[in-house]
């Protein structure tokens, strides 16, 4: 509590100061740390603090360009902080701010979508506690990445920033309700069934936005670590790391529930465990979801990115979609989902796209749906994502290394006599197997995936590849 209020203390003075003196800048070495490829992350408060949020702020106001600016966060204990000295910044530059509160990524991306608002939603996702970040968007939700929006707002942030006189407004705004009727929108309610449903929140935004989405449907829901606590107390948020699914895994066996559903800290990802305790991966999930919607909605474009599975293509295309690949990262796919009109786009890392949810990601409306198909179907789980389950793969491998360029180009050249493709890192199809090699956008190091016919062979397939790279 104590720290708290030095915090907003913090941030007072910072209002204080800049009604006389301005926004002053932010050294472009530290804002050099905390801008990513997607988004911003940071240690709260060495890299990420009041006054680099309150500049940030600005920057954002004027890179936007609207008279109003929508605001939410996760449950970080740095959140009311951040997001006070973020809403300080856009007031500043005479621009309204629209509060939503605490929320889910996914809630935010809807707000700014109905609402046809700017917006800033203040979370490090699943990263540690003692991370926090922003991600960005345009009015309708219009994704920003780095090379849309993020290199602007950060050069505009290393700049001083004026101070209007007109001083800005705050308003509280509560998206909740509307957001719960537009997720149910994408399903047939009547046609649910009673199904047992474990939901482990991780003690992130789910814990807000799950039992809300629930409370009206014919579930009968158990949700595990509810309680908002942005320390994470039970187990680190990151559903894609296999020991942060346990607890999950044994409560679906414990309840013999029909299906399992792990959120990550700000609840836009979703991964699935089936009636057998065993994890679905984001390929398989992409297919099934893709397939509902073909065979609801008709034929059409459908997103995959580069690292799924060749059988989410496959399935695309059996149920009459026409699959196109792209590069890994929201900003990508969101921005190809408007250029094709593709009614649905997914990731293998648990991101699902809809153009009805204004071509953002919602790990809530993919589950949504996933429940709505094992309702309509007397095959559990298992059973139903088993034809699409086709391949072996190993999963995301990441190596150390010294200079990824060198790495991918050493890979490249051992394989040139297969079909390469550089979209995003270097993807070589080997006729019977593939793999992909990409350079991390953050770190010294590099991305393996590989898919073969066997496990036994991807074992094979990778120790040749990383035999190249170390």
């Amino acid at each position: 509590m104590h720290t708290t209020s030095k915090l907003q203390g913090l941030v007072n003075l910072l209002g204080a100061m800049s009604s006389s003196i301005g926004i002053p800048p932010v050294n472009p070495d530290r804002l050099a740390a905390v801008f990513k490829a997607y988004d911003i992350r940071g240690l709260t408060p060495d890299e990420l603090d009041a006054s680099v949020a309150v500049a940030l702020g600005a920057a954002f106001a004027n890179f936007a360009q609207s008279q109003q600016i929508l605001i939410g966060r996760d449950m970080r204990t740095s959140g009311e902080m951040l997001a006070s000295a973020f809403s300080e910044g856009v007031t500043s530059q005479g621009v309204d701010v629209v509060d939503v509160g605490l929320a889910s990524t996914d809630l935010v991306y809807f707000a700014s979508g109905s609402l046809n608002l700017p917006a800033v939603m203040l979370t490090a996702s699943h990263n540690p506690a003692s991370y926090n970040g922003m991600k960005f968007c345009l009015a309708g939700a219009r994704a920003i990445g780095a090379d849309s929006g993020l290199g602007e707002i950060r050069e505009l942030a290393s700049r001083p920033a004026s101070v209007s006189p007109n001083r800005g407004v705050v308003e509280r705004s509560d998206q909740l309700e509307l957001f719960v009727k537009h997720v149910h929108s994408f399903i047939d309610i009547p046609s649910l069934k009673k199904l047992k449903v474990v939901v482990d929140t991780a003690n992130g935004m789910g814990g807000l936005v799950v039992p809300a989405v629930f409370e009206t449907l014919p579930f009968d829901l158990e949700v595990l670590y509810q309680e908002l606590d942005g320390n994470f107390p039970n187990h680190p948020a990151d559903p894609l790391q296999p020991e942060n699914l346990i607890d999950l895994q044994r409560r679906v066996r414990e309840t013999r529930a029909d299906i399992g559903l792990a959120f990550d800290g700000d609840a836009d990802r979703v991964f699935l465990v089936d009636e057998l305790s065993n994890p679905v991966n984001g390929s398989l999930t992409t297919a099934l979801v893709a397939s509902a919607i073909l065979q609801r909605e008709g034929p059409g474009p459908v997103l995959h990115n580069l690292i799924c599975s060749r059988s989410t293509a496959e399935a695309i295309s059996e149920f009459g979609g026409s699959p196109i690949r792209t590069r890994v990262g929201h900003s990508y796919i969101k921005a190809i989902m408007a250029e094709t009109g593709a009614m649905f786009g997914g990731e293998h890392s648990g991101h699902y796209y809809f153009a009805r949810n204004f071509g953002a990601d919602s790990g809530l409306i993919a589950a949504l749906i996933v429940l709505e198909q094992l309702s309509q179907d007397e095959r559990p789980l298992s059973e139903l994502m088993a034809p699409f389950d086709r391949y072996a793969s190993s999963g995301e491998i990441n190596t150390a290394v010294r200079d990824p360029e060198s790495a991918l180009r050493a890979v490249a050249d051992a394989y040139d006599a297969h079909s390469q493709d550089f979209l995003d890192g270097l993807t070589v199809d080997c006729g019977d197997w593939w793999f992909n090699l990409r350079p991390s956008n953050t770190e010294p190091l590099v991305r393996l995936n590989v898919e073969c016919s066997s496990e036994e062979e991807v074992a094979l397939r990778v120790a040749d590849i990383l035999s190249l790279i170390t």
